[in-house]
C-alpha cells in the first residue's frame, strides 16, 4: 500500500468532485437526456482520465518536463475545445422531452479530450510527480493511482450526471430548461478562467 494513500484519496476526491469541464458537462447530459444517454460521457471520462494517468506513469510525464510548451498546446487547445462546449450547451434547443435524435457527447469525444482538459492533464501532472517516484514499487504504487483514478472518476461523474438528472425534475418549462443550460455554460467559461489565474 501506497504510504500516503489518505493524502492521494484526498487530492483525488477534492479534484474529482469540485466543478469542472467534465462534470459540467456531466450534469448537462443528465439533465437534457438522462442517465442512460450519459453513460458513453461517463464511460469516456473515467477509462480517458484513467489512460491519461496510465500513459503519465509509463514516461509522458517526462516529455511534459523535457517539453513544457506541450503542456501550453494542451491548454489552449483544451479551451478552445471547451468553448466551443460551452457556445453548443448555451444555444441548444430546449425541450420538455429529451431530443430523441440528438445525442450528448460521445465516448470517443470525451475520452481524447481527457488529454485536452487542462484541469484533468494539470491533476494527473500534479499527482503522478508528487506521489511517484522510481524505485522497487513504482510499478505497485502507479497501479494504485490508476485504480483510484479510476474509482474517483467514474463516482464523481456519475453524481454529477445524477445532480443534473434531479434537477431535471423542477423543470416546469422550457424557460426553466433555457436558464440552465446558460448556467452549465457560464460554468464552463468559468472553469476555463480558472486554468489562466
Amino acid at each position: 500500500m501506497h504510504p500516503e494513500i489518505l493524502s492521494i484519496c484526498l487530492f483525488w476526491f477534492v479534484t474529482a468532485f469540485t466543478p469542472g469541464p467534465n462534470n459540467v458537462v456531466a450534469s448537462y447530459s443528465g439533465f437534457n437526456f438522462g442517465i442512460v444517454k450519459t453513460i458513453p460521457h461517463i464511460l469516456g471520462v473515467t477509462f480517458g482520465f484513467s489512460f491519461m494517468v496510465f500513459c503519465l506513469t509509463i514516461g509522458l510525464i517526462n516529455i511534459f518536463k523535457l517539453y513544457p510548451i506541450i503542456q501550453e498546446i494542451l491548454k489552449y487547445l483544451g479551451t478552445l475545445f471547451l468553448i466551443y462546449l460551452a457556445y453548443k450547451i448555451s444555444f441548444s434547443a430546449p425541450s420538455l422531452e429529451n431530443k430523441k435524435n440528438e445525442n450528448p457527447v460521445k465516448f470517443i469525444e470525451t475520452f481524447i479530450f481527457q488529454f485536452l482538459n487542462p484541469k484533468g492533464v494539470i491533476v494527473a501532472i500534479v499527482v503522478v510527480s508528487t506521489y511517484l517516484e522510481l524505485g522497487e514499487n513504482y510499478i505497485n504504487y502507479s497501479i494504485q493511482i490508476i485504480i483510484l483514478a479510476l474509482l474517483f472518476s467514474i463516482t464523481s461523474i456519475t453524481l454529477w450526471t445524477f445532480v443534473g438528472k434531479f434537477l431535471r425534475k423542477f423543470a416546469t418549462n422550457e424557460k426553466f430548461i433555457k436558464y440552465f443550460n446558460y448556467v452549465m455554460s457560464s460554468l464552463l467559461l468559468l472553469s476555463i478562467i480558472t486554468f489562466y489565474i
